[in-house]
């Protein structure tokens, strides 16, 4: 079992789910803000206008509380069911690229910055992480370029699973250890100069 700190006994009372979504949604910002080490459950407690015992209620330890925090977090402003249809693979990806998309995922990296610390100590977090802030964009990234396998765009033995996590990973490194932001240039540059030239697809302005 992982050990994670601010575990005092967990109290009686029943949890009561009305307030699970505002404390949760605390805890992202706290996260975002401070870092898993800065965080305490004062300052969510005190951001989700929420005492501290409804907290520990809840959640034993400020670790679960991340976890779940984490496990929370919205997934894509695109689901599987109603992605862009252009007719064209490069169309397709850089429909995904909306201000709302780029800021959430900007705040969800901010937040995997702030778990690093822990990330080598809790293998629950490492797979709330995952599931939370690079499967989502994986998935969708995979279902595209199968599109584009099933049109005959793109040749069938692209390597689909490899290729869907070039943006997600990109943009972790660019945030993460480059320190700079996740545009809409970035990743266009990412489309256009990594995933179209691996699938054998010319970008825009390419030589004919």
């Amino acid at each position: 079992m992982t050990q994670l700190d601010e575990s005092p006994p967990r109290l009686g009372r029943r949890r009561d789910p009305s307030r699970d979504a505002d404390i949760l949604d605390a805890a992202i910002e706290v996260l975002a803000e401070e870092g898993y080490d800065g965080m305490t459950i004062d300052m969510v407690a005190a951001r989700a206008k929420a005492g501290k015992a409804t907290l520990y209620r809840r959640w034993a330890s400020k670790g679960e509380l991340v976890i779940d925090a984490v496990a929370c977090m919205k997934k894509s402003d695109f689901d599987l069911d109603h992605l862009p249809d252009t007719g064209t693979l490069r169309g397709d990806l850089v429909a995904m690229i909306k201000p709302r998309s780029i800021e959430e995922a900007e705040k969800k990296l901010q937040v995997m910055g702030g778990l690093m610390s822990m990330l080598t100590r809790s293998p629950e977090l490492s797979e709330a992480i995952d599931a939370a802030i690079i499967e989502p964009r994986a998935q969708l990234n995979r279902a595209l370029l199968r599109r584009a396998i099933e049109r005959g765009e793109i040749p069938a033995d692209v390597d689909v699973d490899s290729l869907a996590l070039v943006t997600p990973a990109m943009a972790a490194y660019r945030t993460l250890v480059l320190k700079k932001p996740v545009d809409r240039e970035f990743l266009l540059s990412l489309i256009d100069g990594v995933i179209l030239p691996a699938v054998g697809l010319a970008g825009p302005g390419a030589a004919s």
